[in-house]
């Protein structure tokens, strides 16, 4: 069932790392070669053999995959009684989607006679994926990450640091992921001659958004196989939270030609859109600009200045997004809603309390947007969700914002 190759068909790409007008790549000069060699050695990858075989072994051997699906009826009760499935990728090992990205990456560091990684994170789990991949294949590894998620995700820095790696807390601007891509990109811009910026999701210059995209592709692949083979249909709608996108693409991309399908990507409301504290850059309030090397949609004040964002859920605390989701927003392929921080809480308990499942707080952004679109579908309906990462590392958050904590507990 695993698909075994790493596919480079984009068709909605209309030019050299262009999604419609979305997408190019805006960087430092010095960058540039370096981004020539990135891409000259995935596209030779994605026909080697010997790359593809080794990828596909981790995921088998090391990762996990296939990942699982499963029903969640009880859960479903309160989606209008619409069937709603999930594809388990918070079941992969380090807990979320973020591995499949990282382990393709990390071979094509040791492709690259590179000897040292740089990855940033906001949430965590992506910089446990790359301090896993890194332990696994011999290579330095040092994570950025804004102070402000160094402490809402403290049990994901200690483990980074076990795994060997080196976290460096960012101390300047909102102290987030922005912050903390700023400072990635300027470690690679210093030492790219033998490091490779393992970025995490699908932004950033060509060919990055492309690259995370395929080596997410999988996900897609896989799911649509999947209730293929345990129900004989497709799904009505595909709900994927979104931050940067990288698990939205990943489940997205396969089902891009089923026009019956309806992809939809949930978005951080934070304390509401009125409020100015969210992370909705599809709301109305953001406009097309270029932040961290891609022309897309970028919160951003009237003098063209970055917006602070605001989620409750780290790995959603994103001013901009993927230049493919900006073309199938524009393109009306895809469509984005927003989810509360209150209305994200409250699908985390129900999936806990019904299913016995802690989903990541990023992915209970779209198990609340599955409970909206099932409500609209009726009982008849049909919805898959990305359960893109698991709440072991949200526990701490969880308790506190449900007030299980007593007073003096941690």
């Amino acid at each position: 069932m695993t698909d075994t190759t790493v596919p480079t068909d984009a068709n909605v790409q209309t030019g050299l790392g262009r999604f419609g007008e979305f997408g190019g790549r805006y960087v430092p000069e010095a960058l540039v070669a370096a981004l020539e060699e990135l891409d000259e050695q995935r596209l030779k990858a994605n026909h080697d053999p010997g790359f593809i075989g080794e990828l596909a072994e981790l995921h088998r051997s090391y990762t996990g995959r296939p990942s699982i699906i499963t029903e969640v009826p009880r859960f479903a009760e309160h989606c209008g009684g619409a069937r709603v499935v999930l594809k388990r990728e918070d079941l992969n090992h380090t807990g979320s989607h973020k591995i499949n990205n990282v382990l393709g990456q990390a071979l094509l560091t040791k492709r690259m006679g590179k000897t040292r990684v740089i990855a940033e994170t906001g949430a965590g789990q992506h910089g446990v994926a790359t301090a896993t991949a890194a332990a696994l294949l011999g290579l330095d590894c040092v994570i950025y990450m804004g102070r402000v998620d160094t402490e809402r995700q403290a049990l994901n820095v200690a483990r980074m640091r076990l795994l060997g790696a080196q976290v460096v807390p960012v101390d300047h601007g909102s102290r987030t992921l922005k912050d903390a891509v700023n400072e990635a990109f300027r470690d690679w811009v210093a030492n790219v001659e033998h490091s490779h910026y393992v970025l995490g999701t699908v932004t950033g210059p060509y060919p990055f958004p492309e690259m995370v995209r395929d080596f997410h592709r999988i996900i897609g692949v896989e799911a649509r196989q999947q209730v293929l083979d345990a129900y004989g249909r497709l799904p009505d709608a595909i709900c994927a939270c979104v931050g940067g996108g990288s698990n939205a693409m990943g489940i997205f991309h396969r089902f891009i030609d089923d026009s019956g399908v309806r992809l939809i990507g949930l978005e951080a409301a934070g304390e509401g859109l009125e409020s100015g504290r969210h992370a909705a850059r599809f709301s109305g309030q953001a406009i097309p600009g270029v932040l961290h090397g891609a022309f897309t949609y970028v919160l951003q004040d009237e003098d063209g200045q970055t917006v602070e964002s605001h989620s409750v859920s780290a790995g959603l605390d994103y001013p901009s997004v993927g230049p493919e989701h900006s073309f199938l927003r524009d393109s009306g392929r895809a469509e984005y809603d927003s989810i509360t921080d209150d209305e994200a809480m409250e699908a985390f308990r129900l999936l806990a309390r019904t299913e016995g499942i802690l989903p990541a707080i990023e992915s209970a952004h779209a198990l609340a947007g599955a409970m909206k679109v099932g409500r609209d579908l009726g009982p008849e309906g049909f919805v898959l969700v990305s359960l893109s990462g698991r709440g072991d590392k949200d526990v701490d958050s969880a308790a506190r914002w449900f007030g299980l904590l007593d007073e003096g507990e941690v």
